[in-house]
């Protein structure tokens, strides 16, 4: 009996590691010289490509992309304006807690950069 409850417990634990991080913290911040709206604009096409459902939402100073999943923690990715261009924030919550690749997501925020 004891035998199996230790590895259950121990892959209970590995999923939910992915979820531990704080949800304020992005998970990467960039630097763009394209205005918020550019940004978007390249970036949504290629989550749509990716299959992935995503919502727009458009605010004074830029935008929120939020990628809907059913099995963690939305994704989102806010753009703001800068005088240079735009500043990028991911969020991003990985089912498990070590992925060795980039994710679609976050391959399709720095192919826009």
């Amino acid at each position: 009996m004891y035998r199996l409850l230790i590895p259950a417990m121990t892959f209970t634990g590995l999923l939910l590691a992915g979820c531990a991080s704080a949800p304020n913290d992005p998970t990467l911040v960039m630097q763009t010289r394209k205005p918020p709206a550019e940004y978007a604009d390249c970036v949504l096409p290629k989550l749509q490509r990716s299959a992935q459902n995503a919502s727009v939402a458009q605010s004074q100073r830029g935008y929120r992309i939020v990628v809907t999943s059913k099995v963690v923690a939305d994704n989102v990715l806010e753009v703001y304006k800068t005088s240079s261009g735009g500043k990028v924030f991911l969020y991003e919550r990985h089912l498990l807690a070590s992925s060795f690749a980039p994710s679609s997501f976050e391959q399709a925020a720095q192919d826009c950069l």
